[in-house]
């Protein structure tokens, strides 16, 4: 297997789609408007701190979703996709991702983004294969705010990689070469982990670091 593993925002999008969907419940009238978008900042400034606590941010970002059921939300986020993801779906990623698919790897995105706000944007890069964080569902199907298994962020994106080849019987050993994009220094980790790190669009305290260590640096917005 040669594998080519791609985090999603500000990677293939340049915004970060949980904090997007954030605004735009927001903008449906779904939230109050000034707390949340406090509240929204203050996590996103944590993420980029490398300082986020994952499991209050879920419970956070999925509470629109709660409250007004999961049918309701999957109607606003058909609109959130044509009105905010659509346009963010730019060619040079697309390119990329197409030139892995045609080489014969196996194109993954793993994201710390929750599934349900993730895995439309993937369908739509015509990505079948995600790994996202994955939200405890009640007896009825609807998220409790609890986040699933182990999430997909700074390690735990190792874990997920290997629970994903653990499940296909393979391991890393089994890998002939493993690539990796991804613009946050929180992903580091994996960053390290595999045959060939890419600072895509990156932080500056990932470019820093990949200056430093030599790693190709992408940017595909410019």
């Amino acid at each position: 297997m040669r594998l080519a593993l791609f985090d999603l925002d500000h990677t293939l999008i340049p915004l970060d789609s949980d904090h997007a969907w954030g605004e735009f419940t927001v903008a449906l009238g779904w939230r109050d408007a000034q707390g949340f978008a406090k509240a929204n900042d203050g996590f996103y400034a944590d993420y980029k701190a490398g300082m986020l606590d994952i499991h209050r941010y879920v419970r956070f970002a999925i509470e629109a979703v709660r409250e007004r059921g999961l049918a309701a939300a999957q109607k606003a986020h058909d609109r959130f996709m044509h009105d905010v993801i659509g346009p963010a779906l730019r060619e040079p990623a697309r390119a990329l991702l197409r030139r892995h698919q045609a080489a014969g790897d196996t194109v993954v995105i793993v994201t710390a983004t929750n599934e349900f706000v993730t895995r439309p944007i993937a369908r739509a890069f015509g990505v079948d294969e995600l790994i996202a964080i994955e939200l405890e569902r009640d007896a009825r199907g609807e998220p409790t705010g609890a986040i699933q298994g182990t999430p997909s962020f700074r390690e735990g994106k190792i874990a997920r990689v290997e629970q994903w080849l653990a499940a296909r019987g393979l391991d890393w050993s089994r890998v002939q070469h493993s690539t990796f994009y991804s613009d946050s220094i929180n992903d580091l980790p994996l960053l390290e982990k595999v045959h060939e790190p890419v600072a895509t669009n990156p932080d500056a305290r990932l470019r820093a670091i990949a200056l430093e260590r030599g790693w190709r640096t992408l940017n595909l917005f410019e």
